[in-house]
């Protein structure tokens, strides 16, 4: 009697122990768990160690990091009817864990659904040089329209960001062409624009010089002693007009003394014979 006595006792003593362990449920920092007990909603609990009921009640572990999800490519035709693919990024995390259970039942897979159908409906809206050029307004107005379907199922999202656009091959030489007329004008005109600079500069220099002439002088040897360094056989100097022409005077002059008296010792010479 006795034995059968400590046997029940024993049998008692593991049913509780067995119970005891089946009710401990272990969740860590950054996870939540939602209790369900005969079906209904308990809410959420954690972090650490806690007791549930056991064999009537259920647990569903949430985890409250950040999610980073890549939307698949997504074929779209902007505003202008230029056909691309786009590729985005997701962030999102739960911040209320027992929405996320309860309202839906896969929440990752439904906040990706929502992120490549607003990708498209957005991104169809703009032209393709917005997408271009103002790509953190369109991220942010993504995350508004997502962030708006997502906050009933108790997710955050903190960003989107449109990874790569994809255009056609066609589109891309259009754009370089483009690009490269663009790059030649700037230039023409900075090239224009140091034209006219330099030309004021000239001017004003010219003014200097044409104010002192022993200034013209002194650049013109400064000239001729930078040329000198290289060591040239042939040096071209440029002479101003105001110089040139009295040694040209000058030299017709001996010129045409030379030629008469070449003609009168001819002369005197026919007279003599």
């Amino acid at each position: 009697m006795g034995l059968l006595v400590w046997a029940l006792l024993g049998v008692i003593v593991l049913v509780i122990a067995f119970l005891f362990l089946s009710a401990i449920r272990i969740v860590q920092q950054y996870e939540r768990g939602v209790i369900f007990v005969l079906g209904r909603l308990i809410g959420a609990r954690g972090p650490g160690l806690f007791l549930v009921p056991p064999f009537i009640s259920q647990m569903r572990t949430v985890d409250l990091r950040i999610v980073t999800h890549t939307v698949p490519p997504q074929e779209i035709i902007s505003h202008d009817n230029v056909t691309l693919k786009v590729t985005a990024v997701l962030y999102f995390n739960v911040v209320d864990p027992v929405a996320a259970v309860v309202n839906v039942v896969n929440f990752k897979q439904a906040t990706t659904l929502i992120g490549q159908t607003s990708l498209r409906n957005v991104l169809g809206q703009s032209d393709l040089d917005e997408l271009l050029t103002e790509r953190s307004k369109i991220n942010h107005q993504l995350q508004v329209i997502i962030d708006e379907h997502t906050s009933r199922w108790g997710v955050k999202v903190t960003a989107v960001e449109v990874k790569d656009l994809e255009l056609p091959i066609s589109m891309q030489r259009a754009m370089a062409k483009q690009a490269e007329a663009e790059r030649e004008k700037r230039a023409k005109v900075i090239h224009a624009q140091g034209e006219l600079q330099a030309s004021t500069q000239l001017a004003r220099a010219a003014e200097v010089l044409g104010a002192e002439p022993a200034a013209l002088q002194l650049r013109y040897l400064q000239t001729l002693t930078e040329i000198a360094i290289e060591k040239n056989s042939t040096i071209i100097f440029p002479l101003p007009m105001d110089l040139v022409k009295p040694l040209m005077q000058m030299t017709q002059h001996q010129g045409s003394v030379q030629v008469q008296e070449l003609s009168n010792d001819s002369h005197r010479e026919g007279v003599l014979t």
